[in-house]
């Protein structure tokens, strides 16, 4: 069973069909009792780090997630997902993230030309040896919606990186521990592929 947690950030029901297509059974749930319960856990979401963060702790989420972690169960943050692992964000100035990865979240830089948020598909190009996107070939396209973007400070766990007007870590792998700042399940087949690769890993 893979838990969706749902703390009012979005972007669930996408997720879910995408995970049901490819014959996963999923619940949609922010009960930390039925998320410790299942065998894998995504954190999806959109919208503002801080209240993202807010209402993580007002549902008592963040231990569930840590607990998820350290049980080495396969966990996928996606989009704000990714941000909310990290430490700190340049959106929310003074708001502590998850902080199970080192790294800060940075506003993407104006340049000329360049349209913020970020609304569409990039390129990859990928690490050798991620388990995320086995089978996935370089520089294949996924959909990317954000105006924030991860600089990891360890650049071995990064899987994927993207340009738009700087380099952007566009995924993670550390472990158990999976991210992706595009949204696979907006992501056509490559993105199925991505999310099967999570739920066989």
């Amino acid at each position: 069973m893979v838990a969706i947690i749902d703390y009012d950030a979005g972007n669930l029901r996408s997720v879910e069909k995408a995970l049901e297509a490819l014959g996963a059974e999923t619940v949609v749930t922010r009960d930390p009792d039925v998320i410790a319960g299942c065998s894998r856990v995504i954190l999806p979401g959109v919208g503002s780090f801080g209240d993202a963060m807010e209402r993580l702790n007002q549902y008592g989420l963040p231990d569930v997630i840590r607990r998820t972690v350290s049980d080495r169960k396969p966990f996928l943050g996606i989009c704000l997902g990714l941000q909310l692992l990290f430490e700190e964000s340049q959106e929310s100035p003074g708001v502590s993230g998850l902080g199970i990865l080192k790294g800060k979240i940075l506003k993407i830089p104006p340049a000329e030309g360049l349209k913020i948020p970020h609304m569409g598909w990039n390129s990859l190009e990928l690490r050798q040896g991620s388990r995320l996107f086995a089978g996935i070939r370089n520089q294949e396209y996924v959909y990317f919606v954000h105006s924030y973007y991860l600089k990891a400070e360890e650049e071995s766990q990064v899987a994927a990186t993207t340009w738009y007007g700087t380099e952007i870590h566009a995924a993670v792998e550390a472990g158990n521990v999976f991210a992706c700042q595009f949204h696979p399940e907006k992501s056509g087949d490559a993105g199925l592929r991505i999310l099967k690769n999570f739920l066989e890993v």
